[in-house]
């Protein structure tokens, strides 16, 4: 993959979370928090984690590795978890749209949260943050199911035909 290939898969990911929480928007707070014992407590919890992610592994490209994040506690609604992943949303397409093919292929060192170090190719983990991404919305999917909420699709294959009616509709 490229830096343009990586451009528009973060297109994608950022569209795919803006619509998981559209749909996550729906819940109450006590729906929202309910410990429905999946492998992330709570829609709460599981959004939360795959926010956070996003931001530390952000941190970790920019040089920095983190040893620990915030606590769920910390985002009582959607609207909370909204307004913070919408800085962190802003600022990981910042990053994403300044990269250029050599920045693709670098070697990132960085340390995990227990403090083991580790490094990559720069590509292989945008890949995986893109794919975790994709795994948690699944999750939440299906949380939202068991709740009576209505999910909503966030395939590539729904965005890739939203792009072209809206290039369409412009054109």
């Amino acid at each position: 993959m490229n830096a343009e290939d990586f451009r528009l898969l973060y297109d994608y990911n950022s569209w795919a979370n803006r619509r998981t929480l559209d749909a996550c928007s729906q819940l109450t707070d006590e729906q929202f928090t309910r410990d429905m014992g999946s492998s992330f407590r709570s829609v709460r919890d599981t959004l939360v984690h795959l926010m956070l992610v996003e931001w530390l592994w952000l941190e970790r490209w920019h040089g920095r590795s983190p040893n620990s994040y915030a606590p769920t506690s910390e985002f009582p609604n959607a609207g909370s978890v909204r307004a913070r992943w919408a800085e962190i949303d802003r600022d990981l397409l910042d990053y994403i749209a300044s990269l250029t093919p050599e920045d693709v292929q670098r070697v990132v060192h960085h340390t995990t949260t227990a403090g083991v170090p580790q490094a990559a190719p720069l590509w292989q983990m945008l890949q995986h943050l893109a794919n975790h991404g994709t795994y948690h919305r699944g999750q939440i999917t299906t949380l939202l199911r068991q709740l009576g909420a209505k999910a909503t699709g966030t395939d590539l294959i729904t965005f890739y035909r939203e792009r072209a009616a809206q290039a369409s509709a412009t054109a």
